[in-house]
């Protein structure tokens, strides 16, 4: 029987060693064709790339997260990459968040929710999409049991893209938005959690709320005091650290950043010369990952401290 569950368990990481969740979102294109070259297949380069930015850049990260689309693309050497890749993680201690983002009703929730929390792709935590309606969480929530090994959640909702505001904001017959209502049904089942962990200061079913705009991040944290948040947009979408670091007051949160870290060596200066030439070498792509990681860890520490 555990007595946290993995969200209060990130949570922890997150407010001791760093509020950074380093996407491992990788895809081939992301590294350069002087190393990608060096391996027999796309998805062997991926998972070289994606074990040396977890050993080099890991000591800068409260969690990684993987989006599986990515290693799907790549058919069934790409799942085999998912799968090690998250072996990976998870043997380092350091928490994982599977971007899957699943949303179904009934015996296929229940096969989505045993994929991803258990056998070849188990993880921490996964994302979930509840817009087929709340019945569709109960599967995943299931699995967030202390017998069940105390597994998390984010649940959608309010994502990073500009069409976010075509379902998410829009007006219900009571005058609140749609994007309130799942808010209220996250915390109402996080509530329902306390007396099964009672010691954790947040309940293991989380929010994903991106980092765009700040008076958005400021309302919603003070809506939802006790929900822990996954936050999208930073970095190479443009979030800024300060809309971040609002997000992060309370129960706090996780600020991804996935191609401002993967793709570094594209913006390095240093490296422009071996850039330009094609010589850029795995040593180099992983220092300049692993330099933008501590950056951005820095950058969102003085952010949340300059609030």
């Amino acid at each position: 029987m555990n007595t946290e569950h993995q969200m209060s368990r990130l949570q922890s990481v997150c407010r001791e060693k760093s509020p950074l969740c380093i996407g491992l979102d990788t895809d081939v294109s992301y590294i350069p064709p002087s190393v990608a070259e060096k391996f027999a297949s796309p998805a062997e380069a991926v998972l070289a790339y994606n074990n040396a930015i977890i050993a080099a850049a890991g000591k800068y990260a409260g969690c990684f997260k993987i989006q599986i689309a990515y290693y799907e693309a790549m058919g069934l050497s790409g799942l085999d990459a998912y799968a090690k890749t998250l072996k990976a993680v998870r043997a380092t201690g350091i928490p994982v968040i599977s971007d899957i983002k699943r949303g179904d009703i009934a015996d296929t929730a229940k096969a989505y929710a045993r994929a991803h929390f258990s056998g070849d792709f188990e993880t921490d935590i996964i994302t979930i999409n509840p817009y087929m309606g709340f019945d569709t969480l109960t599967p995943f929530t299931e699995w967030c049991k202390s017998e069940k090994g105390g597994k998390g959640a984010f649940v959608l909702l309010c994502t990073s893209n500009p069409g976010m505001k075509d379902i998410e904001h829009q007006k219900l017959a009571d005058g609140s938005i749609l994007l309130e209502k799942v808010g209220n049904e996250i915390a109402r089942i996080g509530a329902e959690f306390k007396a099964e962990y009672p010691k954790q200061t947040c309940g293991p079913i989380g929010a994903v709320v991106g980092a765009t705009q700040e008076a958005d991040a400021r309302y919603l944290r003070d809506k939802y005091p006790d929900v822990f948040f996954l936050i999208p947009g930073y970095g190479a979408q443009g979030g800024a650290a300060r809309v971040a670091a609002t997000l992060l007051d309370k129960a706090g949160g996780t600020v991804n950043s996935s191609r401002g870290i993967l793709c570094a060596w594209k913006k390095s200066e240093k490296l422009a010369e071996k850039r330009d030439s094609g010589l850029l070498t795995m040593d180099d792509i992983v220092e300049a990952a692993a330099e933008a990681a501590e950056k951005s860890m820095i950058d969102l520490k003085d952010a949340f401290n300059s609030l």
